[in-house]
């Protein structure tokens, strides 16, 4: 007996047809400026400034959940974090009792979330557009938990808050890890105060001990270190990172107070992540391998362009992933016209929203040098 999930997962690889079936598969072929690339699955340096990069050549339809030793880093473990202190979460604000939350308080509530997808939104390295991961979680659902702090009247918006104080000086962020919600977007996007990621509790890197989680939004919105969750009306201001990451959340302007803010979701996106060389009849041949996530459905069909002179494709997206929340992977068989230098663009279906996209956000490069 097989579940109903397994059995459309059968479905879809019997009509997912693979064109280089008989071939002989010859190697990848590394994007233009792959050799620029930085240490994947290394932690460079430190507090705000640090960063590691996921290696996304390497996902497969079987293997789309990032190990936690490989998952990305924005920022790392805040160095002035006192570990000898029992952990708390204050709750401030609008609240009919202000309380601390122990992790002891959260336990009873915990439940099994994801996989997720989740990108930084300044994930914008062209050489490898690391900063993306997938993992599965436990967490308590914020829906369930800010109910049980009966906010008080006039409470429209939450502020929740993360510890981000670095010994280091930062030269690509500015300290103050917070984001203000409403109350709806929290509900309708299941958002979750994480204890584990992947099985485990939280890496240190990760947000250790507790972490938000916002599925299908921004990773700047999934503050780390959580020590504040303060329920504030509709005059509250914009914190300082929502401003800093206005523009990159796709913002009208950097507007001054937080109802001012449209919900940083990601809209559908896609990415080559890696190029195969196949011998197939006696020719070379080329299979175009990426991803796809974000949106608010799965979607069914992309676009896809070599160079601007060339229109776009429309192909299908074979499996489609499980969940919008979740990435997929996609292939695309190609048939470079002649040698030389191509630049990959996607689309998604006319009449579907996606502003990176519309923006070439994700092209990648590659040289042909055999057709």
């Amino acid at each position: 007996m097989v579940t109903r999930r397994e059995f459309l997962e059968l479905v879809a690889a019997a009509i997912c047809q693979n064109p280089f079936e008989g071939g002989r598969h010859l190697g990848p072929v590394p994007f233009a400026d792959a050799d620029e690339n930085p240490p994947f699955h290394t932690l460079i340096d430190a507090g705000l400034d640090a960063r590691l990069y996921t290696d996304l050549s390497a996902l497969r339809p079987e293997a789309l959940v990032t190990p936690n030793d490989k998952f990305f880093v924005r920022t790392a473990f805040p160095d002035q974090l006192d570990l000898s202190r029992p952990w708390s979460i204050d709750v401030t604000g609008l609240v009919r009792k202000p309380t601390k939350l122990s992790l002891k308080d959260l336990e009873p509530l915990t439940e099994r979330a994801g996989p997720f997808v989740m990108e930084c939104s300044g994930n914008n390295d062209p050489r490898n557009y690391g900063l993306m991961s997938a993992a599965a979680w436990a967490g308590v659902p914020l829906a369930r938990l800010l109910d049980r702090l009966q906010p008080a009247p006039g409470a429209t918006r939450v502020r929740i808050s993360g510890f981000d104080g670095h010994s280091s000086r930062a030269t690509s962020s500015l300290p103050g890890a917070s984001w203000v919600f409403t109350l709806d977007q929290l509900a309708s996007a299941g958002a979750f105060l994480a204890t584990e990621m992947n099985g485990e509790p939280l890496p240190r890197d990760h947000g250790w001990p507790v972490r938000l989680v916002v599925p299908g939004w921004y990773g700047c919105t999934c503050i780390k270190w959580v020590n504040e969750i303060a329920f504030v009306d509709d005059e509250e201001p914009a914190t300082a990172q929502m401003r800093e990451f206005a523009a990159r959340t796709h913002q009208e302007g950097t507007p001054r107070l937080a109802r001012a803010f449209a919900p940083a979701a990601m809209d559908l996106a896609a990415l080559p992540v890696r190029i195969e060389k196949w011998l197939v009849g006696g020719r070379p041949r080329y299979q175009v391998i990426g991803i796809v996530w974000g949106g608010a459905r799965v979607p069914g069909r992309l676009r896809i362009r070599f160079r601007a002179s060339e229109p776009f494709n429309l192909f299908d997206v074979c499996p489609a992933p499980a969940s919008p929340l979740m990435w997929g992977v996609w292939s695309y068989a190609w048939q470079p016209a002649a040698p030389g230098l191509y630049q990959i663009v996607l689309k998604p279906e006319e009449g579907i929203a996606s502003r990176r996209l519309d923006l070439y956000f994700y092209t990648r490069s590659v040289r042909i040098d055999e057709v």
